[in-house]
């Protein structure tokens, strides 16, 4: 449940919308494409947690396969990544607080709930499983409801939305593709980063007792999940109502129970995807700092940030996650309109460079395998190395994609900056290190 619910976020609950409006019914498509990609990225990830279970961190693998350097540039690009879904995430909070009160700023209504968030990080962690899986929880019930509910509407035909709702609203306004089959391609970005955390299905299975068992049982799941929480509920959402009467700038769960007619149904589902969005930067600000502490710890950032509260809270490193954190704040009080597409294009980069990493240790473990070099098993990705590569292509293409949408084209500038100081920063490093080992004669 945590898992799943987990990589269920801002991308789905508010970027769908800005797809919807995109590319009309074809955003199914997108979402199908981006889930079977998801899927083939999870069975190369399990094939690795297979071989060796770790505690979920990919730069375990990319060190053992890719070298020293692709071990530390993978685990800072997955902090970025999750520094950047925060900044999504607070983005998005500050829209659905504009629910309730329109003339509150973006940027105020994200500020706040950085604060807020960060003193919650700095209590202690005793609690924060629990909160997570409940909160996950929530998530997933609101999917469920949204499934449940739909399917209900579309049968019996109640509420304001039961004249209007049916499947023939997947072609009847404009088409399938109202704007032509290439919106459908282009809103792969969004449909990509409604993915990101996915890992966690494959990552969390890595670290239980029988990880081999569990990890079969979460990706034999998987398609399923996929289908039902993203693919059913965009559908379910496009034969409710017309795709032209969602607006990109509001969550279409909200706007779709809003719709209906429901006594402070649309007030009850904005305030759950708040929370949805607020739990998701909680689980962020948690991963990154403890991540960023992983990374000091293994020589690859600074030794003030092992340090430890004395709640058990590593201090220094949430506060430098935290004021990462704070750009996006400044970012958003600049561009309101535009911020949420910026920040979730650069996590989108940062997780397919993950993504990446992890589909092409799975290939040089299989070439490991067939050498001799490393024990195999049953547990391998189907249709390799012909799908690993498949999956690699998809990247490309989203990657292209990326260059190619003037709106998303800054990411992809801030992704080689970031990459070209995290190359001179490990040459730094090196040279730093090369110093301390020195004999002195």
């Amino acid at each position: 449940m945590m898992a799943i619910g987990s990589a269920i976020g801002v991308g789905l609950f508010y970027g769908s919308g800005e797809a919807i409006a995109a590319a009309g019914p074809a955003v199914i498509i997108s979402f199908v494409v981006a889930g079977a990609v998801a899927f083939l990225v999870m069975r190369a990830l399990g094939e690795l947690v297979v071989y060796r279970p770790t505690s979920g961190s990919v730069m375990d693998y990319a060190k053992e396969f890719l070298g020293p350097f692709a071990g530390f540039a993978t685990g800072w690009s997955y902090w970025t990544a999750a520094v950047t879904a925060c900044m999504a995430e607070l983005t998005a909070a500050g829209h659905y607080i504009q629910y309730w009160f329109p003339q509150l700023p973006v940027s105020a209504s994200a500020g706040v709930a950085l604060a807020v968030l960060l003193l919650a990080n700095n209590l202690s962690v005793r609690l924060f499983g629990e909160l997570e899986f409940w909160f996950a929880s929530i998530k997933v019930v609101a999917v469920l409801v949204l499934l449940v509910i739909g399917g209900a509407v579309l049968t019996f035909h109640f509420s304001a939305l039961g004249a209007s709702a049916s499947v023939t609203n997947l072609w009847s306004h404009g088409g399938f593709a109202p704007h032509g089959g290439w919106q459908a391609v282009s809103v792969l970005v969004a449909a990509f980063f409604a993915y990101t955390g996915i890992e966690l299905v494959a990552s969390t299975a890595g670290e239980a007792v029988d990880p081999r068992t569990s990890l079969r049982t979460a990706i034999r799941l998987l398609p399923v999940r996929i289908g039902v929480v993203y693919v059913g509920s965009i559908a379910v959402l496009l034969t409710l109502m017309p795709w032209s009467r969602y607006a990109p700038d509001s969550s279409p769960f909200v706007q779709v129970f809003a719709g209906a007619g429901l006594p402070a149904a649309g007030g009850v589902m904005n305030f759950v995807v708040l929370t949805a969005a607020l739990s998701g930067c909680n689980a962020n600000i948690y991963v990154a700092s403890r991540l960023v502490r992983r990374l000091s710890l293994q020589g690859a950032a600074p030794s003030a940030l092992q340090r430890l509260s004395s709640r058990q809270v590593p201090a220094p490193a949430l506060t430098l996650t935290s004021a990462a954190i704070a750009l996006g704040v400044v970012v958003s009080v600049a561009a309101p309109t535009s911020a949420f597409a910026l920040f979730a294009a650069v996590a989108t980069c940062a997780v397919l460079a993950g993504w990446t990493v992890i589909v092409w240790c799975q290939l040089r473990y299989r070439a490991a395998v067939r050498a001799g070099r490393l024990p195999g098993h049953d547990f391998t990705m189907p249709g390799a190395p012909v799908t690993s590569w498949i999956a690699l292509a998809c990247i490309g293409v989203i990657v292209a994609l990326l260059a190619q949408n003037p709106e998303t084209r800054p990411a992809l500038v801030v992704g080689v900056g970031w990459a070209l100081i995290l190359t001179v920063s490990y040459a730094r490093l090196n040279r730093s290190n090369l110093r301390e080992r020195r004999p002195h004669l």
